[in-house]
């Protein structure tokens, strides 16, 4: 067999029960999923102490999110488990799609090439989970991650967050300067709060399932609109790690969730998919789906991310990416807070920065589901129509919508980026950093987004007449052809590099701003502008 193995992490009383005074911890997570563990390495990183509390003791069941991208592998490798991930995962960057019995078209989502990251993997989230898990342990004196300790209330103060916490051996409180709800689309904390998403919740029902095949599929996306196996509804298939596929059926919205489950059911339609091929059920569940989100994420003391703050469909892998980039946003402005470093106001960026990512995978989310499951005559007619025509016609491809795949969302124009300085023919603040084979030190293999990251720091071209000397000392500097040289010549095409220009790069990889020419006063008020308090 080669299914997952889940065995239960060791739950251990918690020293506040064992009587005498405990000072509070900077931030407490609810939650041990892979956003609320990216959290906690995140702010290790930054040398902030976490809590994380979870009222269970495994990884999550199922296989659950699997889609993994490229701009989520970047942040992962920065918190030191892409690698282990890519590793892993089944890399994929090739879709098909079809309508009935034709395929429609294929897409390449990473042609270009000079990339550490792939487009896509394909993991499941049980050994997301493991790997964060397993990072987290390398920093005992930062994170500390209580199993079966479930929060029964909690209580804000002007100082400080309050926590009421349930474990086997009773109750006890801990108090934190900040908490962190990362606990999912029921989240607890969220209902203690009296808080509520809005948006729209659509009624079709979907069945997913993980069954184990040993099959040679190819590594890609296959997507069927109406198939012959599965009459009028829709269909997906991923491949993933140890011979486990994901399939996802429409069901419509009549579908009785407990009867679809039941294996009678679930078999002969997997069956049908997979042409006979002998498979086993690992894992199956019925679900539908929103799009919605809460009108604000941070609330005070108390700050929501993932799926607590924001919920869409499962088609175009935006739910868990969302929010790996939620806490790619949040942890470094909450360390600077909790250092010192930048006033609370700096949290109110992560609101309006993630409020409108959540808004533009919400968007995407509804059409693409609007798309799939048409509610009219007119809208099926419509749909027929754009698919007959793009077997031919490449316009006609873009109307296409199964599901559009994560990209990171643009921060330009918007919360920090307002106001900075953008030289011509760059790449625009709020831009995330693209990455590009360089050669350094370390490595003469070596990629340009393992040196940016964490920090606020300065990627500068020299001119050959010393504009080096006019850069801030403060700031950690990236001299091109000093620190890193230009293995492919792909670091200049990107940055559109020229002698004297110079960025400034957020510590979550986005370009805060850029200069043709630039000098140590303009660079450390772009910084004070960027949260970074020069």
């Amino acid at each position: 067999m080669t299914r997952y193995t889940y065995s239960s992490y060791p739950y251990r009383k918690p020293p506040e029960l064992d009587g005498g005074s405990h000072p509070a911890v900077p931030v407490i997570i609810v939650g041990a999923g892979p956003v609320g563990l990216a959290a906690a390495i995140d702010l290790a990183l930054h040398d902030i102490r976490t809590v994380v509390l979870d009222d269970n003791d495994v990884v999550s069941v199922g296989s659950r999110a699997i889609c993994w991208s490229k701009r989520s592998l970047e942040i992962f490798d920065r918190l030191g488990v892409g690698e282990r991930m890519v590793d892993k995962g089944i890399t994929w960057k090739v879709g098909r799609l079809f309508h009935r019995d034709r395929e429609v078209y294929s897409f390449d989502l990473q042609e270009e090439p000079g990339h550490k990251m792939p487009a896509f993997i394909n993991l499941q989230q049980y050994h997301v989970e493991q790997f964060l898990v397993e990072r987290a342990l390398e920093f005992p004196d930062l994170i500390d991650i209580r199993w079966k300790n479930r929060v029964t209330g909690i209580e804000q103060q002007p100082s400080c967050v309050r926590l009421a916490i349930e474990t086997p051996d009773g109750a006890y409180t801990l108090e934190s300067r900040y908490a962190l709800a990362c606990d999912g689309a029921n989240s607890s904390i969220r209902g203690m709060m009296g808080l509520d998403f809005d948006g729209r919740a659509f009624e079709e029902h979907f069945l997913i399932a993980d069954i184990e095949m040993d099959a040679d599929l190819s590594n890609e996306r296959l997507f069927w609109f109406e198939p012959t196996f599965h009459s009028g509804q829709s269909a997906l298939l991923h491949k993933q790690p140890d011979n486990i596929y994901r399939i996802d059926l429409q069901l419509g919205p009549d579908a009785d969730p407990a009867e679809e489950r039941k294996p009678e059911r679930v078999t002969p339609r997997v069956s049908a998919m997979l042409g006979g091929r002998p498979f086993e059920i690992d894992w199956v569940s019925v679900y539908t789906f929103q799009c919605r989100r809460m009108k604000a994420f941070v609330h005070d003391r108390i700050i929501f991310a993932g799926d607590s703050a924001h919920v869409v469909s499962p088609f175009g892998a935006r739910g868990g990416n969302s929010g790996i980039q939620d806490i790619d946003n949040l942890c470094w402005k909450l360390a600077a807070v909790l250092l010192g470093r930048a006033s609370r106001d700096l949290l109110k960026s992560y609101d309006e920065e993630r409020c409108h990512g959540a808004d533009e995978n919400i968007l995407h989310s509804s059409r693409s589901t609007s798309f799939m499951t048409p509610k009219s005559k007119t809208e099926r007619l419509f749909r027929d129509a754009v698919l007959h025509l793009a077997g031919e016609m490449p316009f006609a491809r873009r109307l296409v919508n199964s599901g559009r795949l994560s990209e990171p969302c643009s921060l330009t124009h918007r919360g920090l980026q307002r106001g900075q300085d953008m030289a011509s023919g760059r790449l625009p603040p709020g831009t995330p950093c693209p990455d590009a084979p360089v050669e350094t030190a370390r490595s003469s293999d070596d990629w340009l987004l393992g040196h940016l990251g964490g920090e606020f720091r300065i990627l500068h071209q020299p001119d050959g007449i010393g504009s080096e000397a006019h850069l801030p000392s403060k700031l950690p500097a990236l001299i091109v052809g000093r620190d890193l040289k230009d293995r492919e010549g792909l670091l200049r095409q990107r940055y559109a590099l020229e002698a004297g220009v110079t960025y400034l790069v957020r510590p979550d990889q986005h370009i805060a701003a850029a200069w043709n020419r630039a000098d140590a006063g303009r660079i450390l008020d772009a910084l004070e502008l960027a949260g970074g308090q020069a």
